[in-house]
């Protein structure tokens, strides 16, 4: 049996307001001894987590026998052996995966060192038990020991084996999210093995004990592990795989019908060339997170879904290059360029009614399918009513406050990822409740908020696949920079806002602009504010699968991509920036001191 839903149009919801900043971790190149990029590492624990699940190492397991693994994965990936130590930590935290899991949280204890805060300017104490963190909003420490308490963990920010061998032993404790140094993980492996305690341990990436990184995306999945969580073991690389091989030729005829002349024959072309696929990945995700049969295969029939979300998007693409007369997209022609506006037009009405088509084709129930009708209408109007926006705004160019930058990019971007996430949850069933209704649109509008900002950071530079400077569109980095720029500089940007680049100034002249005013480290913020908005707003979702599955979606959406384009003096600025030390110091005042007890009762 179905429930009933009566969601929300898009556009009746009002303008979001831009969600309180997030601390933001300082960039730090990480030790030789660990992958460089989060790329390389995400990669490293997938591979890791897949080897894990084949040959199901059992723990606790001795250090001696952890290497034998750690060099077999070393050859799976042909890496350096310089990464032995890095891979054999995260062998061992998966081994502990699953037991950890069904560990309540309230018999859990995280560790974190202190070195995460930043030492020159934390107002913090110490007592016995480590640091009192006085929630200055300077790190991220705050943020995570917040969490965990709210999820009922003792917490500690110390450093040593003594003090958690002492909690240890009160039985209290049964599992353990920590966060160290690979240095002090080595010495730790012994204690570990002996207690026979699940634990893992998310490596900082530097060892020098003072304002250290951490992959804090790591931290946060180790910390809401639940069995509960019936999706935790789903594995979203192979997920998305599959979703993108329904867009190969077989496939999709397969799924759609074989195409009956030329314009499907294009139509089938155009949702076949390259593509992040991620609107139907979402659809899927949003359905196996709330299907009551989780484990079976994926039905058939939520091809056609996630198909039609895609030709829902693919449309708008073809209708959004010939209005932007943008002559690229995936590094070939655009449609239009290819075959004339007249025939992209026509290509893309046809890939509109096509998604109709195939949501009215699935067996859905009639209730479902309907709602699902309506959840793509009013999405699609929704993003009409942002296209048209920025095209009201061409006709008359004036500057736009970042603010009003961000409402396009909730208008534009948002609705077709909340319509995969809707249709996805219709499709399962789910097709009332207010609950998954809100987070679903809070959500939607932060990623695809986040979403549009990281497109605008990766078209800076020569690898950019579409520059809005030399396209003359609104951007949030244009807006960034015109309001902190005076003077001279301001009416420079003021006439690339009237979509006018004055002669003798270069597309590169603007970017080392944004640079110089810190347009590029505002938008990097934002990016991560509403990033961290997504994440927030799942806090008191009570499915814990839906809860689960769309924190690592957007992990999964945000990791697979690097940020490209930087200049090298960027990236030097960058380094200066967040190297250099502050020299005010706080004094700390002082604190009463803690028991055990009182720690563990936190």
């Amino acid at each position: 049996m179905t429930e009933t839903i009566a969601f929300k149009p898009p556009g009746s919801y009002s303008s979001a307001a831009v969600p309180k900043h997030v601390v933001q971790q300082r960039f730090r190149t990480p030790k030789k001894n660990i992958p460089q990029t989060p790329i390389e590492r995400n990669h490293f624990l997938q591979v890791i987590r897949n080897y894990v699940a084949e040959f199901n190492p059992v723990p606790p397991m001795p250090v001696d026998e952890l290497k034998v693994h750690a060099d077999r994965v070393i050859g799976m990936l042909k890496c350096d052996s310089i990464y032995r130590d890095y891979i054999g930590v995260l062998i061992n935290n998966e081994m502990w995966r699953e037991q950890i899991a069904a560990v309540p949280f309230e018999r859990r204890l995280l560790l974190l060192p202190k070195c995460l805060r930043v030492e020159s300017k934390c107002p913090a104490p110490f007592d016995e038990f480590g640091l009192l963190c006085k929630q200055c909003g300077l790190c991220t420490i705050q943020d995570l020991q917040a969490e965990a308490e709210k999820l009922g963990y003792a917490t500690l920010v110390a450093e040593g084996s003594a003090i958690v061998m002492s909690l240890i032993q009160t039985g209290k404790i049964e599992a353990i999210v920590g966060v160290s140094c690979l240095s002090v993980l080595e010495r730790a492996f012994p204690y570990m093995e002996a207690a026979a305690i699940p634990g893992v341990a998310i490596p900082l990436l530097q060892d020098d004990c003072i304002d250290t990184t951490v992959d804090l995306d790591w931290v946060w999945d180790y910390i809401h592990l639940t069995s509960d969580d019936q999706t935790r073991r789903l594995d979203l690389g192979a997920l998305r795989d599959e979703v993108d091989f329904w867009f190969s030729p077989v496939a999709l005829d397969t799924i759609m019908g074989n195409a009956e002349g030329e314009t499907e024959r294009i139509a089938r072309d155009w949702l076949m060339r390259a593509g992040k696929r991620w609107r139907p990945f979402l659809v899927v995700s949003a359905f196996q997170a709330l299907r009551r049969d989780l484990g079976k295969p994926l039905p058939e029939d939520i091809k056609k879904v996630a198909v039609a979300v895609e030709c829902f998007h693919k449309a708008s693409l073809i209708h959004d290059d010939i209005e932007d007369n943008d002559a690229l997209r995936y590094g070939e022609k655009t449609l239009h360029e290819e075959y004339g506006a007249a025939v992209a037009l026509n290509v893309g009405d046809l890939l509109i009614g096509e998604g109709y088509r195939l949501l009215a084709a699935c067996k859905a129930s009639p209730a479902a399918k309907a709602e699902m009708i309506r959840v793509a209408s009013e999405g699609q109007r929704e993003l009409c009513r942002g296209q048209g926006a920025e095209l009201c705004w061409a006709r008359s160019p004036q500057s736009l406050t970042q603010h009003q930058v961000l409402d396009i990019f909730r208008k534009k971007t948002a609705p077709a990822f909340e319509v995969a996430l809707r249709v996805g949850a219709l499709y399962a069933g789910v097709e009332q409740h207010e609950e998954v209704e809100d987070v679903l649109h809070v959500y939607s509008e932060a990623l695809g908020i986040a979403y549009q900002i990281r497109d605008d950071l990766s078209d800076l530079g020569d690898t950019g696949e579409t520059n809005d400077i030399a396209g003359l569109r609104p951007s949030l980095l244009l807006a960034v920079a015109h309001e902190k720029a005076k003077d001279a500089q301001k009416e420079l940007l003021a006439s690339v806002w009237r979509r006018h680049l004055p002669a003798g100034t270069s597309v590169k002249d603007i970017e080392a602009l944004y640079t110089e005013l810190g347009a590029d480290l505002r938008a990097k913020t934002l990016l991560e504010t509403y990033k961290e908005e997504a994440i927030r707003c799942l806090r008191d979702l009570e499915n814990p699968n839906l809860k689960g599955l769309l924190r690592r979606v957007l992990g999964k959406i945000f990791n697979d991509v690097e940020i490209k384009g930087w200049c090298k003096e960027q990236e030097q600025l960058n380094g200066i920036r967040d190297g250099v030390r502050l020299e005010t110091s706080t004094s700390a005042p002082e604190a009463a001191p803690r028991e055990l007890d009182v720690v563990l009762a936190k």
